[in-house]
């Protein structure tokens, strides 16, 4: 992938093309693996700052709104903070939130009983974005400190992010490990 790509975010009608950063990105799992592995392994001074540098040049190109793939495929793990939170904008209680959008998975964690998002509109907007979940806030994780510590999340939110499939990319050039 030349620099011009990674510059370049691939669209299909004012929509990123989720199919093709799919593709690249499991055509890449080794590759972004091995590293991920190695930036664990021997840290270059200044990481945290590249990594920011590259969180803010990726998301310079990147419009979440032209894709929200994690708000339909992925979807949060819910604190009780972000539960409480919601229900109370909401004007619901905590049983009633729980009972009419989230269930609880296989690893104990609250999720959505289903996806997509119910807060996702049909423009791809987050009606609750003020108070949306920590882990929506932070989603796709590429611009916290000691990057390394996540590499099995990172890899795995190539496959359903553009941005972190050229967060990793963009990284991989900038390092050269």
């Amino acid at each position: 992938m030349t620099q011009e790509d990674l510059e370049t975010v691939k669209m299909d009608k004012d929509m990123v093309d989720i199919a093709y950063y799919h593709d690249l990105a499991q055509q890449k799992q080794k590759e972004h693996a091995k590293f991920l592995a190695k930036l664990r392994q021997k840290k270059p001074k200044h990481l945290d700052k590249v990594v920011k540098e590259t969180h803010a040049e990726v998301f310079a190109v990147v419009d979440c709104t032209k894709c929200a793939n994690c708000c339909k495929d992925l979807g949060p793990d819910f604190t009780e903070a972000d539960i409480e939170r919601i229900a109370h904008a909401f004007r619901m209680n905590l049983g009633k939130f729980e009972d009419t959008y989230l269930r609880v998975d296989e690893d104990g964690d609250k999720v959505f009983q289903c996806m997509p998002c119910p807060f996702l509109g049909a423009d791809n907007l987050c009606s609750i974005y003020p108070i949306r979940p920590k882990a929506c806030r932070e989603f796709p994780h590429t611009d916290r400190k000691k990057i390394y510590q996540i590499n099995k999340l990172t890899i795995q939110n190539t496959l359903y992010c553009p941005a972190a499939y050229l967060f990793v990319e963009k990284l991989r050039h900038k390092l050269q490990l």
